[in-house]
C-alpha cells in the first residue's frame, strides 16, 4: 500500500478543512448554507468556504459576492458556463488550501453539522497512524422522492457489485479526505459519483459514517434518474477499467 507522501509545510494561516461546495442554480440557498457550515466549524477547527459557482443563470453569483464582504472565510471560483459536477468539484479542491477538504451539495440536503463527525473519524485515524483515509457519509433516512431513491438504491447496488466498494451509498455528497489523495485521483467527467472507490485504487481505506438528510426546500434539482443512468454506464465500465490497471503493491516514500 503507498504511504501518504508528505505534504508541504503548513504555515499558520492555513485552514484545517476546506468546505467545498459546487453550486448551479442556487439563489436561495447559499446563504442559509453558508450560515449553517460557519455555525458548523467555527468551534471545531480552523477552514475555509470554497463556493463553486457552475455557471449559474440566476442570482447565485450576485449573493455569492454580496456575503464575501461579511464572511472572510468565503471565497468563490466561478466557470464561465456549466462544466458539470465533477469539474466544478476538482475547480474547488484545486483553488482549497486545507490539508482537508469535506465536500456537501449547495441545495442544503447535506447536514453542515455532520462534518464534525466525519473530521473526528479521520482525527481518530490519523492518531492511530494509519495510511490514509475518506469518510463518506451514507444518508440513512433520504428525503428524496421515492422514484429517486430507487434509482440511488438500484446505482448503488450495480456499483457496489461490480466495483466491490462496499459502500452502500457512494452518491452522497457529504465526505471528508485529504486534498494530496483527491488530487492522486485520475480526473474524468462524473467522477464524482465514483470516489470511494476511486480513493481505494490509491491505497485508501473508507470509513462510512450515519449523516442527515434533508429536504430540497428551494431551487431544483439538476439532474433525472434516465440521464444518471445514460451516463453511468460507461462510466462505471471505465472505472472498473481504472481499477483494474492500478498498480499493485507498490510502496513509495520520500527519502532524505
Amino acid at each position: 500500500m503507498p504511504d501518504r507522501p508528505v505534504s508541504p509545510a503548513a504555515t499558520p494561516n492555513d485552514p484545517l478543512v476546506s468546505v467545498v461546495v459546487p453550486v448551479l442554480n442556487e439563489q436561495d440557498n447559499v446563504a442559509p448554507l453558508i450560515a449553517e457550515i460557519r455555525a458548523a466549524m467555527e468551534p471545531v477547527c480552523a477552514y475555509e468556504i470554497v463556493y463553486v459557482d457552475d455557471g449559474s443563470t440566476d442570482r447565485t453569483a450576485t449573493v455569492l459576492s454580496e456575503l464575501r464582504a461579511s464572511t472572510p472565510e468565503l471565497r468563490i471560483v466561478r466557470h464561465s458556463r456549466r462544466a458539470g459536477q465533477s469539474a466544478a468539484l476538482r475547480s474547488g479542491v484545486s483553488a482549497a488550501r486545507g490539508r482537508l477538504i469535506a465536500t456537501l451539495d449547495g441545495d442544503r440536503q447535506n447536514d453542515p453539522a455532520d462534518i464534525p463527525k466525519l473530521l473526528a473519524v479521520w482525527q481518530e485515524s490519523e492518531r492511530a497512524g494509519r495510511p490514509w483515509i475518506m469518510v463518506t457519509g451514507h444518508r440513512v433516512n433520504r428525503r428524496d422522492t421515492w422514484a429517486k431513491r430507487q434509482a440511488s438504491g438500484v446505482a448503488n447496488a450495480i456499483r457496489r457489485t461490480l466495483l466491490r466498494d462496499d459502500n452502500p451509498d457512494t452518491g452522497c455528497s457529504l465526505k471528508l479526505y485529504e486534498r494530496a489523495l483527491y488530487l492522486r485521483m485520475p480526473y474524468f467527467d462524473h467522477m464524482h459519483r465514483y470516489l470511494p472507490a476511486l480513493a481505494q485504487r490509491e491505497g485508501a481505506s473508507v470509513a462510512i459514517v450515519p449523516v442527515n438528510h434533508r429536504a430540497r426546500e428551494s431551487g431544483a434539482s439538476k439532474y433525472n434518474n434516465l440521464g444518471r443512468a445514460l451516463v453511468g454506464i460507461p462510466d462505471l465500465v471505465g472505472v472498473i477499467w481504472l481499477i483494474r490497471r492500478a498498480p499493485r503493491g507498490l510502496d513509495s516514500r520520500e527519502v532524505d
